[in-house]
C-alpha cells in the first residue's frame, strides 16, 4: 500500500468502526482508539462483550450491524482468520475503508473488500501512520 493511498483514507476518513475494541488500558485496541480521538476521528468501538456500554465515552456495539449511521472506516484488531468475517461485515454495512491492524493478514479478506469497492490497508496501524506521514487534523 503507497503512502497516498494511506494519507487519502486517513484525510478523508471521519467515522471509524474499531472491531475488537477493549476496555483494556494496556490492549493496543485501547490506546489507538484513544489516540484517534484525540486526533479527532468519531471512533464507534465494537465487541460483544462491551456492547451496551461506553468505552472511552464512545456507545459500544455488538457488531457493525447495529452501528448507526454511516461506517467510512473499520479498524480491525481481531486474528488474521477473522478478517473475512468482518470484511464481509463491513461489505454489508457499506464501509469505504478495511483496514487490517499490524499482524492481521488476510489476502482473501482484502480481496473480498477490493471486489466490492473497498479500499484495504492491511498489517498497518493508523497511530503510526499519522505521524509518519504528517496528517493533521
Amino acid at each position: 500500500m503507497n503512502d497516498q493511498t494511506i494519507r487519502d483514507v486517513l484525510t478523508r476518513t471521519r467515522r471509524i468502526a474499531l472491531v475488537g475494541a477493549s476496555d483494556r488500558p494496556e490492549r493496543p485496541s485501547y490506546g489507538v482508539m484513544k489516540y484517534l480521538l484525540d486526533q479527532g476521528y468519531e471512533v464507534i468501538p465494537v465487541s460483544p462483550k462491551l456492547a451496551g456500554k461506553t468505552l472511552l465515552g464512545q456507545q459500544a456495539y455488538a457488531t457493525l450491524a447495529e452501528v448507526p449511521g454511516k461506517i467510512d472506516m473499520v479498524d480491525v484488531f481481531r486474528n488474521s482468520e477473522a478478517a473475512w468475517g468482518v470484511a464481509q461485515e463491513a461489505i454489508a454495512a457499506g464501509a469505504d475503508t478495511l483496514w487490517l491492524q499490524l499482524g492481521v493478514i488476510n489476502e482473501q479478506a482484502a480481496v473480498l473488500a477490493q471486489d466490492a469497492g473497498m479500499t484495504v490497508i492491511m498489517d498497518r496501524c493508523p497511530k503510526i501512520e499519522i505521524p509518519r506521514l504528517g496528517i493533521t487534523r
